[in-house]
C-alpha cells in the first residue's frame, strides 16, 4: 500500500501564524514552494498561504506585506492528512475539498506537503486525470 508519507515532499515547514507576508515570501523562495502551512503557538495547522493568497489577498489590495500576519491570511478549516493514510485517502481529500496542496501530519507535527507535483510523480494517467477533472472543474452556479 502507498501511503501519504511515500509520495509526499518532506521538509516542508511552518510559518508562525505572527509571521509577516514579507517574511512568508522570503521563506517560499529560499524553499523554492509556493505555499506554507500556518501554524499556531502550539504548533498546530490553523491554515495554508500561497504565494497567489500574498499578491491578490495582500499587496494587490494595497496593504504592506510587512504588517500584514500570515494568521491574518488564513481561512476556512485548514485540511491534513495522516502520514501512514492511503493514496486513496490523499485523493479523496483533495477531490473532495478541491485543494492543490495537503500537509501531511505524523504524531501531531508536519512532517511534508503533497502538491500536484507530488501527485503527477506517483499516480498513474487515469489517477490524475479523475483527480484534476474533480479539482479543477467548474462548480456550477445557482
Amino acid at each position: 500500500m502507498t501511503t501519504a508519507g511515500d509520495i509526499m515532499h518532506r521538509g516542508a515547514q511552518w510559518i508562525p501564524a505572527h509571521e509577516t507576508l514579507d517574511r512568508a515570501a522570503q521563506l517560499m523562495r529560499e524553499l523554492n514552494v509556493g505555499a506554507l502551512p500556518i501554524s499556531d503557538e502550539n504548533e498546530r495547522l490553523c491554515g495554508i498561504l500561497t504565494d497567489r493568497d500574498i499578491v491578490v489577498g495582500c499587496v494587490a489590495m494595497g496593504h504592506d506585506p510587512a504588517r500584514v500576519t500570515a494568521g491574518e491570511m488564513a481561512k476556512g478549516t485548514p485540511r491534513w492528512i495522516a502520514a501512514d493514510a492511503d493514496v486513496g485517502e490523499v485523493l479523496r481529500e483533495m477531490q473532495t475539498h478541491r485543494i492543490r496542496r495537503l500537509p501531511v501530519v505524523d504524531d501531531k507535527r508536519l512532517v511534508g506537503m503533497i502538491s500536484e507535483a507530488d501527485l503527477a510523480q506517483h499516480l498513474t494517467e487515469d489517477q490524475l486525470a479523475t483527480w484534476a477533472e474533480s479539482v479543477y472543474a467548474r462548480v456550477p452556479s445557482g
